[in-house]
């Protein structure tokens, strides 16, 4: 198995390890592709590994007992999949798999696990990772009740582009629907309002930046809170 040296990782978490907390995880560790709709985390069933996302993005998606999906969060290179193990627990009725594909590094469960129980340190670093997705849920809650469509989709395009490298965000109005609950039309009808005030330009399968800071202002309280708790207890989360 190849060797991964921390100066080639391109992981927030992995990066910000000291060397020897990153030699600890790298047993067995692997870089993959990740091609899109590939599931990392199943619905209750045992997670094998933990992957560090490099590239593209993974969307954490929850099932309502009549089959109604919505997403609660989605992950890029400034996180991991597989976080509930941190909180004792083996598996979850949650689901993640890759919206837009990637790559990334698959850590097996027991080395991770291990790594955590010989130094509590480190489970402390990952228990600050876990607090802030937990921190998104809690906005995303917020923004679904008190924000309207196009607020929450200016949201939402911030945080791809967050995670994703470059402007061009390769997210369909499907992925938009899927994240925001609502159906594709109405999710197309939003991103008009957008590109009207030449926030974005959106094409088929894409969704182009053109003034980001125009989407922050859109976006108003929705957005921010935990991009800046991610960031003072982590490091920097946008790709650049």
């Amino acid at each position: 198995m190849t060797h991964i040296d921390q100066s080639t990782v391109e992981n927030t978490l992995l990066k910000m390890l000291s060397a020897d907390r990153f030699a600890r995880l790298s047993e067995g560790m692997e870089r993959v592709d990740l091609p899109l709709r590939h599931v990392l985390v199943g619905s209750d069933v045992p997670t094998t590994h933990v992957c560090f996302l490099e590239r593209g993005l993974a969307s954490m998606v929850v099932s309502s007992i009549d089959e109604e999906v919505v997403e609660i969060g989605h992950i890029g290179r400034e996180g991991a999949s597989g976080m509930h193990v941190v909180l004792a627990v083996e598996t979850t009725p949650t689901r993640t798999f890759m919206q837009v594909a990637g790559s990334g590094i698959m850590v097996p469960m027991e080395a991770f696990q291990r790594a955590l129980a010989d130094d509590p340190e480190m489970k402390d670093f990952f228990l600050r990772y876990v607090h802030t997705t937990v921190l998104q849920l809690a906005h995303s809650a917020l923004a679904n009740a008190r924000y309207n469509m196009h607020e929450r989709l200016a949201r939402w395009i911030l945080m791809c582009h967050d995670r994703l490298e470059g402007n061009n965000l390769a997210i369909t109005h499907e992925f938009l629907a899927l994240m925001l609950g609502v159906r594709r039309s109405g999710v197309t009808n939003e991103l008009h309002v957008l590109e009207g005030v030449h926030a974005i330009r959106s094409t088929r399968g894409n969704v182009r930046i053109m003034d980001r800071e125009k989407l922050i202002e859109i976006a108003g309280g929705c957005y921010g809170v935990p991009e800046r708790e991610y960031e003072k207890l982590l490091g920097p989360l946008r790709a650049r």
